[in-house]
């Protein structure tokens, strides 16, 4: 019961706004389905509504990756983070950050992360900072947390989950 009311939660959220919209199922290494992330153009920025499970307490990385594959396990077909400005990798970064760039996930003690956070350097419209590009885009959660500041990648280790973004009405 628990569960239903917490998808049900997620699906009240992926409900609000009203712009352009995106999914992603985020399968792990095994290609097991561990939640979801509903996208919403809301003005200058996108909000990301992330519900997923089965991942280690504690924080990791996120980030757009420049190719719309996830082939497991290691999830290396998705690419490099997107960046089509060729920024340094960090929100911290004095030279960054990279288009992909994402604050950390907070998974709680029972493998849980539910939250939104926006970004202002994508969009779900046309334009260079499209995620819906010539070889579209992938969201990757990464095993360690993102050190915001390390080039190319914030040394958050290895792609644990990953999922295409798909349009949506």
């Amino acid at each position: 019961m628990r569960k239903m009311i917490w998808l049900a939660g997620g699906l009240a959220l992926a409900a609000c706004g009203n712009g352009p919209r995106a999914t992603t199922t985020l399968m792990n290494a095994s290609g097991e389905s561990i939640g979801t992330v509903t996208l919403v153009e809301k003005g200058d920025e996108v909000e990301l509504q992330i519900a997923a499970t089965g991942l280690a307490p504690g924080q990791h990385g996120i980030h757009f990756h420049e190719v719309g594959k996830c082939e497991g396990p290691a999830f290396t077909s998705a690419g490099a983070h997107f960046n089509p400005r060729d920024k340094q990798h960090g929100l911290e970064s004095p030279n960054g950050a990279h288009a992909g760039d994402l604050p950390n996930l907070e998974v709680d003690p029972s493998g849980r992360a539910a939250t939104t956070m926006t970004t202002d350097r994508v969009t779900l419209s046309d334009g260079p900072l499209s995620v819906f590009d010539a070889d579209g885009t992938a969201l990757v959660i990464h095993a360690l947390p993102d050190d915001q500041v390390t080039d190319p990648s914030g040394n958050s280790g290895d792609r644990i989950a990953c999922g295409v973004l798909q349009r949506s009405e």
